[in-house]
Parts: C-alpha cells; sequence; structure tokens
C-alpha cells in the first residue's frame, strides 16, 4: 500500500537551517552518507555476533556508484537497513522535530559516541549537493517489506513498497546544478582519500577499494616494527622525508585515545601547521586541531583518533571540555616521556637530533609550564666548539669564569656564529664558552630563561666589548692616558664623522679589534624579533663604536705625522670593524675592495 505524508516540521526553512547550522563544506555530504553505510555494516556485525541475525557477514561492504548520464551518486551499503517504521523514526521524525529540537538531538547522539551513523542527522547533508534524494531499502530483520523513500528537498516525502534482494541500504543522490563537481570522478575520488580513507569497513568506488581499513593507529604497539611506522608515515605524507621519530598513543581511560605523532624532518616548523589529522572512529574530521593538541605539538605530523571529542559545539567549548583538556595534557605529558627515554637511553643520537627538534621542545617550554616541568632536564645547548650541554650542566661548566659581580653566570651567545667569529675567538682567547642560538625562537628562549633559569642571564657576543661582557670587579687598565685618549677619539671623529655614531676609546685585550661597533643587548634582541624586516640601518645608527685604545694600531695612528698614512689607518680600522658586523656594503665596500688590491699591486 502506498503512503504519503508531510514531514513533520515547524518551518518551511528547515533545509537551509540545517545546512548553515551544521554543514559548511560540501564535501562533508558524502562523508556522512558514507559513514552512515559504514555504522550499518557495523551494526549488523554487531547483531550477529550476538546471534540476532544469522545471514552471511562475510562480503559486508559500503559502495560509492557514479552515474554521470543519470546524474546521480549512490552510496549502497550491505548494512541492516530500515524498515518503514525506521524510516518514519529516524528520518520523518527526529530530523524534522523542528530545528531547535534536531539541534539537540543531534548533540545528543554526538555526545553518546554516535559521530554521525544514526540515519535522520548527518543523512539530511545530502541536500547540499542534491536536488532530490531517494532512499531504497531492506531491514535485516526477517520477512521485513523494502521500501522506497523519495524527497525532493522540500517538507514533501514518499514511501513506497518496493522489490530489494538483498538486506542494505542505498542513498540515491540527483546532483543538484549548482554542485555538479560531485558528478566528477576525480572530485569525489579526491573526498573519499580524504575523509574515508581509513573507514573500518571496505569501501569502493570505479571498482576499487579505496580505504585502509586498519590503519596503523588501530593496530597494537607491540605488534609493530620500525618498517610498519615508516610505511605509514609514507602513506600520510608521500613527499616528506623520513621522520626522526614517532609516539604511538593508546589509551582507553579516562578516555579513548589512539593514534601516532611523528617527529618530522623539518627546515621551518613554523611553516609546518595543520600537520596532524583528527579522526573520529577512523572517520577524517579535520587538520585543524589547535583545540585538542597543544599548540607547540601542531608542529608535528600524524594522526589522533578519539571518540571523546565533541564535535557539535563551539570553539570556545570545545576548549573548556573536560576530555579535550585531559587529551590534550595527556599528548604533552606523552611526548615529554619520550623525549625523555630517548634522552637517557642514547644521548648521543638524541644530540644527533637536537638541532632538528629543538624547535618545537623550546615553544613547548614558553607556552606550557607542564612541559617546560618535565623536559627541561633534556633540554640541551650547543657551544661554537660543537658539544652540547644540558641547562644545569653548562651553568657548571662556566661558572668559575663567567660569573658576573652579582652572582649571576652570563651565558654567552652568538646569533651567527660565522659572522661573529671573530668575537667568539677573542671570548674564547678570554676564558669564555659561546653558544650557538640561532633559531627563530631563540629569542624567546632567552627571556624565557632569564625569567625562568635561577641565576643565569644571556648576553650576545658581539653587544660589548669581551671586557665588558661579563661584569668583574677588576678593571683592565688602559695603556693611553686620559689626553691620548682624547686625542684619538677626535682624530676618529675628524676623518670618519662624528655625526654618524657615538664614540669612545674603551679598553681592551690588544688581541681585539682596533675598533669595534658595540650594539645593546635589548637592541640585539630586537633585530631577532624583527626577523625579516630589514634592521640593519637601524642597527648601525643604534651602535657605538668602541677604538681600542690597548691595540698597537692606537699608538700607531697617535705617533705618525703623515696625515695621508694616518687618515688610511683610520679608515681601515673603521672599516674592518664594519666588517666585522657585516655592516660593509655600498661605496665603502668598494673603496676597501679597491684600497687592499691597489696595496696587492704595489707590495
Amino acid at each position: 500500500m502506498n503512503e504519503q505524508g508531510t514531514i513533520s516540521v515547524h518551518t518551511e526553512n528547515i533545509f537551509p537551517i540545517i545546512k548553515k547550522f551544521l554543514y559548511s563544506d560540501q564535501d562533508i555530504s558524502l562523508r556522512e552518507l558514507v559513514a552512515n553505510g559504514v555504522d550499518a555494516v557495523q551494526k549488523l556485525k554487531k547483531l550477529a555476533s550476538i546471534g540476532l541475525y544469522e545471514g552471511s557477514i562475510d562480503k559486508l561492504s559500503v559502495e560509492v556508484l557514479l552515474n554521470e548520464e543519470q546524474k546521480t551518486l549512490t552510496i549502497r551499503d550491505t548494512g541492516l537497513g530500515m524498515t518503514a517504521d525506521e524510516i518514519k523514526q529516524y528520518i520523518n521524525q527526529i530530523a524534522f522535530s523542528g530545528a531547535t529540537e534536531f539541534v539537540e538531538k543531534y548533540k545528543e547522539q554526538a555526545e553518546q559516541h554516535q559521530l554521525i551513523g544514526f540515519f535522520g542527522l548527518g543523512f539530511y547533508s545530502a541536500f547540499m549537493v542534491a536536488k532530490k534524494v531517494e532512499i531504497i531499502t531492506k531491514s535485516y530483520q526477517s520477512d521485513s517489506q523494502a521500501v522506497h523513500w523519495t524527497c525532493d528537498g522540500s517538507t514533501n516525502f514518499e514511501i513506497t513498497p518496493t522489490t530489494k534482494s538483498e538486506v542494505g541500504t542505498e542513498i540515491i543522490l540527483h546532483i543538484a546544478e549548482d554542485a555538479e563537481e560531485f558528478l566528477n570522478k576525480g572530485r569525489v575520488q579526491a573526498i573519499l582519500n580524504k575523509h574515508c580513507r581509513f573507514l573500518p569497513v571496505e569501501i569502493s568506488f570505479d571498482g576499487k577499494i579505496v580505504n585502509n581499513t586498519a590503519p596503523l593507529w588501530t593496530k597494537n604497539p607491540t605488534d609493530l616494527k620500525s618498517e610498519d611506522y615508516l610505511s605509514f608515515y609514507k602513506e600520510l605524507y608521500p613527499f616528506a622525508e623520513e621522520p626522526f621519530f614517532w609516539i604511538h598513543l593508546n589509551i582507553d581511560y579516562p578516555f579513548t585515545l589512539t593514534g601516532i605523532l611523528y617527529f618530522p624532518k623539518a627546515a621551518n616548523y613554523f611553516e609546518q601547521k595543520e600537520t596532524i589529522q583528527l579522526y573520529v572512529r577512523q572517520v577524517f574530521i579535520t587538520n585543524d586541531v589547535k583545540e585538542v593538541i597543544p599548540d607547540f605539538l601542531q608542529l608535528l605530523h600524524g594522526v589522533v583518533d578519539s571518540p571523546d571529542i565533541p564535535l557539535n559545539v563551539s570553539r570556545s567549548a570545545l576548549q573548556s571540555d573536560t576530555n579535550v583538556k585531559k587529551i590534550n595534557t595527556y599528548i604533552a605529558k606523552k611526548v615529554a616521556e619520550k623525549l625523555e627515554t630517548l634522552f637517557q637511553q642514547n644521548r648521543n643520537s638524541y644530540e644527533a637530533k637536537w638541532n632538528d627538534i629543538s624547535l618545537f621542545i623550546k615553544y613547548g617550554m614558553i607556552t606550557d609550564d607542564k612541559f617546560d616541568e618535565k623536559i627541561r632536564a633534556c633540554v640541551l645547548l650547543q657551544s661554537t666548539t660543537g658539544l652540547y650541554y644540558t641547562i644545569d650542566e653548562y651553568k657548571n661548566k662556566v661558572s668559575e669564569h663567567q660569573t658576573d659581580k652579582q652572582g649571576n653566570v652570563i651565558f654567552l651567545y652568538t646569533t651567527a656564529p660565522k659572522k661573529h667569529a671573530i668575537y667568539i675567538k677573542t671570548a674564547q682567547q678570554k676564558g669564555y664558552d659561546v653558544l650557538v642560538l640561532d633559531s627563530q625562537i631563540d629569542t624567546n628562549f632567552i627571556n624565557f630563561g632569564e625569567y625562568k633559569f635561577d641565576k643565569i642571564k644571556f648576553k650576545g657576543i658581539d653587544t660589548d666589548i669581551v671586557g665588558n661582557l661579563v661584569e668583574k670587579e677588576e678593571v683592565l687598565a688602559n695603556m693611553l692616558t686620559e689626553v691620548e685618549q682624547r686625542e684619538l677619539k677626535s682624530i676618529y671623529e675628524k676623518m670618519i664623522g662624528a655625526a654618524q655614531t657615538t664614540w669612545d676609546v674603551a679598553s681592551m685585550l690588544p688581541e681585539e679589534l682596533p675598533v669595534t661597533f658595540i650594539t645593546s643587548e635589548l637592541l640585539r634582541r630586537m633585530e631577532q624579533f624583527s626577523q625579516g624586516r630589514d634592521t640593519g640601518k637601524e642597527a648601525f645608527r643604534s651602535m657605538r663604536l668602541s677604538i681600542n685604545g690597548n691595540h698597537p694600531l692606537a699608538k700607531k695612528i697617535l705617533s705618525t705625522t703623515d696625515k695621508a698614512l694616518q687618515k688610511e689607518l683610520v679608515e681601515n680600522a673603521y672599516h674592518l670593524a664594519l666588517l666585522a658586523q657585516g655592516l660593509l656594503e655600498g661605496e665603502l665596500l668598494a673603496e676597501f675592495i679597491s684600497s687592499y688590491t691597489d696595496k696587492l699591486l704595489n707590495a
């Protein structure tokens, strides 16, 4: 007997409301319907396992069929199917009992971990791409009548008896004119690859199985080898280099979470956002996981799968969700434990990887107090000598020579080891050690370290003369008299120009440059914060120029009566100072090269 009726609804605009509230991406429609099919298959398997279904379950699957001529896209499953009464309940009533009630029911189902797979909820995303939808279904229940449901996107539907030989459901989408891209085989394949590639039931399209039903994260870590993890990584990121190492997440209390996080080889972690994929019961949801994964760990690669993440709430609500907070904390804890294990078991291997993983570790320390607490003992500092030290090891190493008169241990550092080679050499001659802190995050790390590390201060190797880098009670004597100092300063000011910078005659080591440009530690850090901008001229204007009163050149300049020679000596000393700071350019560079070329020719 045919039956017609009107869907129970309190507004004629229910479809636009549903689309706007629940869905913003048309791709979701295919994902929802395929996931519904998977859910129907899994439920039939469950019924069979408890003796409520006696039919064969050997070839249960979901199939996606494209008919370009008829302009239809069909999702066919061999799951438990529906009776006419179930269609009325799940399609006509639950979904259309009013917009507010619909949303509330969707929320309740999600909280019960029925992500998409309860008919009547995600099903209506079909109308995002279809002008008409048909359901042909036969229930697993014995002697059930197959039924045919049709709706054209209005509040009207039609249910009629039909014939269907096999248990299961077909959803036939008659693609709308503004969504005909869904009739393109490549487009459909791309959606299935993105959203359905790891669903737990076989999905076929165009005669091929498109998914891996047992992805690596669902397996027991004790059953896996390194080759398995590397192979899966290639499956996820086919063009990436092999990762350094990985963490297999597997917990079922107080929340359920599985996944694998990889530590990638990457030159710039801050360009690697959105590389972790979020799944719920093997259904791809998003690669925007900033509420679920700690921010600093989003620099990693991999997958996370948890049914305990509510997907139907606002981002602000997600951030305050209890389970999400626990998951976030747990993941950070597991990463810290993994790093600690690697450090303790094979320090040499850990040191070899340090420069590649230090960015995200420092980022984590700065942004997460608990992570900092767990990982600080494993944080390494690299010396310009090539050796690595923990923070405590390094403090003990340099404290004898690099403790200032206030009792602070001074960690000297360079942001550019090659550029600062002359400064590093001079510091080493003084008995000092110098760290390499040249990454994007090291300015933040330095500020963080001075706030968090006990009695430790950081100072750039090029921010002062070597005698002032570690302030001591004793002061290096100047070999020039005060009159000679004033005269030497005056010579430089007249020949180079007093307006360009601030000049002084300093008590420096004879081994240091005859003239040194000095910047401030504050300016050095500001330059680092402004990385990517041209701060050279700003830095130059803010520098002071220290003339080395203890360098043999100082006496030579003062003693010569040959003004031309004096001018040449002063200019060469000035150019060397510019060269040491990487500031010798333009006309000055051309003059410097020309002058030395002439000397070579006349030698």
